[in-house]
């Protein structure tokens, strides 16, 4: 395959600017302390300022009730609520419960989807902040075949 000069000058400016970005300006969105926390009240705390949630049906979280390989468990949460910021999964009984957060800008479908590794079987919770607070839903996952301790 033949690359064009004007496509290794493209991919050559692309990554030129890529390096001149400020490490911080790439990494301030990563919420650090709270992906370090091993209870899931500390996590989500760290994250939101407090660990209280009013239980929502307007959450859809998709899981497995039974997963056969805890290394790999699909998860998929939706919802109808209002002026979503963001959207967590958090898995109580894991070694680091924050398993993913989604910021999400105003406008955009809260639908997100994943993979997450489970240790054992635990609870899934999707948390949902939106500007009136933090919504959750939870369901149980059985793990048959361990994913983050061995």
């Amino acid at each position: 395959m033949r690359l064009s000069r004007r496509l290794m000058l493209k991919g050559g400016l692309a990554l030129a600017a890529l390096a001149a970005m400020p490490r911080a300006l790439l990494a301030a969105a990563w919420p650090a302390s709270a992906f370090s926390e091993t209870a899931a009240t500390d996590a989500m705390t760290d994250l939101f300022g407090t660990d209280q949630t009013t239980a929502s049906d307007q959450i859809r979280l998709k899981v497995p009730q039974i997963a056969e390989n805890g290394a790999v468990v699909p998860v998929t949460i939706t919802t109808t609520l209002a002026d979503v910021e963001s959207i967590s999964i958090v898995v109580e009984k894991n070694p680091r419960p924050l398993a993913a957060t989604f910021e999400l800008p105003p406008g955009t479908l809260p639908d997100v989807a994943s993979r997450i590794k489970m240790g054992q079987t635990s609870d899934v919770m999707a948390v949902v902040k939106t500007k009136s607070g933090l919504f959750s839903t939870s369901k149980e996952v059985k793990v048959t075949i361990g994913g983050c301790g061995g």
